[in-house]
C-alpha cells in the first residue's frame, strides 16, 4: 500500500499514451472540412497533440 504515487504515475502514463496515439490516428483520418487550408491546420494540430502526448508518456514512464 505504500506505492500509491507509482500507481498514479502509471495511470498518467497510460492516459497520455492513449490520448497521444488517438490524436495521431485522428490526424491521419479524413475529416470533412470546407477549406483545404483548414484541413492542413487540423491535421497539424492533431499531429502536434499526438506527438506531445507520446513524449509526455515517455517522460512519465522514465519517471517510474
Amino acid at each position: 500500500m505504500s506505492n500509491w504515487p507509482e500507481a498514479f504515475v502509471f495511470g498518467a502514463v497510460v492516459l497520455a499514451f492513449v490520448l497521444g496515439l488517438s490524436s495521431l490516428i485522428m490526424s491521419f483520418l479524413n475529416q470533412p472540412v470546407a477549406d483545404a487550408e483548414e484541413n492542413i491546420k487540423v491535421k497539424v494540430e492533431y499531429g502536434f497533440f499526438g506527438v506531445s502526448g507520446l513524449i509526455i508518456s515517455l517522460v512519465l514512464a522514465y519517471a517510474l
